[in-house]
C-alpha cells in the first residue's frame, strides 16, 4: 500500500492548515479568557495584543506530536509514504511528480481519493494583499490589528469570530443569509448570535460583497447594500471547494463539480470502479471526524467487506466560544414532520459543575417523542459541548434502550457536566406528565 502527500510531512490539511491549528488556536484564546476573568489576575496583570501567529505557538507543538503520530501509524502498518503531486494517466496508473521535472509512475488496482479541500477564493479579492486573507493565510498574520471584518458566518467564521473577540479585536462578521447557521436548531442560533452581540460582534445579515478597496494600512468592504466597513484586515471565509484540480481526471472519465467535489455512493466509490473517495472531497458533512470514519469505510469496501456501513449519524461540532454541538432532528425539522415531540432542557448555568468552573451560558437540550420517549435529536451549546454530545449520541444508536429514560435511571458522577442529561430528561418529562 502507497500513500502519495505532496507535502514533505504527513498528515493533511486537517493537521498543518485546518482543524489542528485552528483548534489549538481557539484553546489558547479559550485560556486567555479565562485568565481575564479570574478576579485573583485581572487586577495585578496587563495585557497587551500580540500578532495571531505568536498566538499560535503552542498549536505548532500540536502539529509537530500529530505529525510524528501519524508517521508512527504509516510506519506500524508498514505504508510506504512518497512525497510528490500525483495524476492519474488512466484508471490503474498515476504520474507522480517527486522532485522538480522529476516524475515516477505508479501501476495499481484500487484508489482513494482524499485530496482535501482549500478556502475558496473569489477573483474580485487580491490574497496576496498582506491585509486579505483566507483561512490557511490567516495563520501566518504577524502583526497586530484591532479591527477585522470576517466575510461568511459559516462554521470558520463564526469560529474565528469567536477568536478574535477573545483576542480583543472588534469583528464585523458579514452574514449572507438572515440568521447564523441556520442549519442548527433555532434556539441554539439564537443563543450564538446573542453571545456574539454581547461579546461585541457586529453581526451584519442578508449582505453581500460589491468590491473591496485595499490600501497599505486598512482595507473597506463595500456591501450591495451601500454599507461601507473600514477595517484594518479581511478574512474571507465563504466556503471551500475539493482540491481536485491538477489531479487529470479527465484522463479517467470523472468530472468534478463546481465546488471540485467527487460524486460517490454508499461505498464511497465514485463512477469509474476501482476509484474511491472520501473527505472533504465528496462534500457534505466536511468534518474532520466524518473524513476519517468515511476513509476507513472506504478501504473495507475497497478490499470486499460487505458487513462495512457507511458513515451516517455524525455529530456536528462547531467550536466557537463557546462550542456547539448536535445531533439528530432539529424542533422544525420534526414540526415539519408533523411529530408529536417535546423538549428537556438543562441550563448549564444550575449546573454546580458549570459554576465550579466559571461556566456563565450553555443549555442542553433533548428533543424525544412525546409518546414513546425514544430521543429523536440532542443539541448542545456551551463548553464542552463537543464532548458532552458523545453521550447521548451512544444511547440514540443503542436501539434497546434509546429513550429518556435512560437518562433519568442512570447515575451520574457528581458534580458533572453531564450531569445535564439528567437534569434536561427530568425535565422534559415534567411537560410530558404535569
Amino acid at each position: 500500500m502507497v500513500v502519495i502527500d505532496p507535502r514533505d510531512q504527513v498528515g493533511g490539511n486537517s493537521t498543518h492548515v485546518g482543524t489542528i491549528p485552528s483548534k489549538a488556536l481557539r484553546q489558547s484564546v479559550f485560556n486567555l479568557i479565562n485568565f481575564r476573568r479570574d478576579p485573583m489576575f485581572t487586577k495585578a496583570m496587563e495585557y497587551k495584543q500580540v500578532p495571531l501567529n505568536r498566538v499560535l505557538a503552542n498549536a505548532r507543538k500540536v502539529i509537530r506530536n500529530q505529525v510524528s503520530t501519524h508517521t508512527r501509524f504509516y510506519e506500524r502498518n508498514r505504508i510506504e509514504v512518497i512525497q510528490g503531486w500525483a495524476s492519474f494517466i488512466d484508471a490503474h496508473t498515476l504520474r507522480v511528480e517527486t522532485d522538480d521535472n522529476v516524475f515516477e509512475t505508479i501501476t495499481f488496482n484500487k484508489a482513494i481519493v482524499t485530496v482535501g479541500s482549500r478556502p475558496y477564493r473569489p477573483e474580485i479579492l487580491d490574497f496576496n494583499h498582506p491585509r486579505v486573507f483566507d483561512s490557511d493565510k490567516i495563520l501566518q498574520m504577524d502583526y497586530v490589528v484591532k479591527k477585522i471584518i470576517i466575510y461568511g458566518a459559516g462554521v470558520i467564521g463564526c469560529e474565528y469570530a469567536s477568536i478574535f473577540t477573545g483576542l480583543g479585536y472588534k469583528v464585523d462578521l458579514i452574514n449572507n443569509q438572515n440568521q447564523l447557521l441556520s442549519y442548527l436548531d433555532s434556539e441554539i442560533s439564537d443563543a450564538i448570535a446573542h453571545d456574539f452581540r454581547q461579546f461585541g460582534v457586529l453581526i451584519r445579515s442578508n449582505e453581500e460583497i460589491d468590491h473591496l478597496e485595499t490600501h497599505d494600512d486598512y482595507v473597506v468592504l463595500h456591501l450591495k447594500s451601500g454599507k461601507r466597513i473600514k477595517s484594518d484586515a479581511i478574512l474571507w471565509s465563504n466556503g471551500r471547494s475539493g482540491n481536485t484540480e491538477g489531479l487529470n481526471l479527465e484522463a479517467i472519465g470523472l468530472k468534478a463539480n463546481s465546488r471540485g467535489q467527487l460524486k460517490v455512493d454508499d461505498t464511497y466509490c465514485t463512477e469509474i470502479e476501482n476509484i474511491y473517495a472520501a473527505g472533504d472531497v465528496i462534500g457534505w458533512p466536511s468534518l474532520a471526524s466524518a473524513a476519517y470514519d468515511q476513509g476507513r469505510c472506504a478501504a473495507a469496501f475497497m478490499v470486499g467487506d460487505s458487513d462495512a456501513e457507511p458513515v451516517s449519524s455524525v455529530p456536528t461540532g462547531i467550536y466557537t466560544i463557546p462550542e456547539i454541538s448536535c445531533i439528530g432532528k432539529t424542533e422544525q425539522e420534526l414540526t415539519d414532520e408533523k411529530v408529536p415531540y417535546e423538549v428537556g432542557q438543562a441550563f448549564f448555568k444550575h449546573l454546580a459543575r458549570a459554576q465550579i468552573i466559571g461556566e456563565r451560558s450553555g443549555v442542553l437540550k433533548i428533543l424525544f417523542h412525546r409518546d414513546t420517549l425514544e430521543i429523536l435529536g440532542i443539541h448542545c451549546y456551551g463548553n464542552h459541548a463537543s464532548e458532552i454530545i458523545h453521550i447521548g449520541q451512544a444511547v440514540m444508536k443503542c436501539k434497546s434502550n434509546n429513550t429518556l429514560e435512560y437518562f433519568v435511571n442512570t447515575t451520574f458522577n457528581y458534580p458533572t457536566m453531564a450531569e445535564a442529561y439528567r437534569v434536561a430528561a427530568l425535565n422534559g418529562l415534567n411537560r410530558v406528565f404535569k
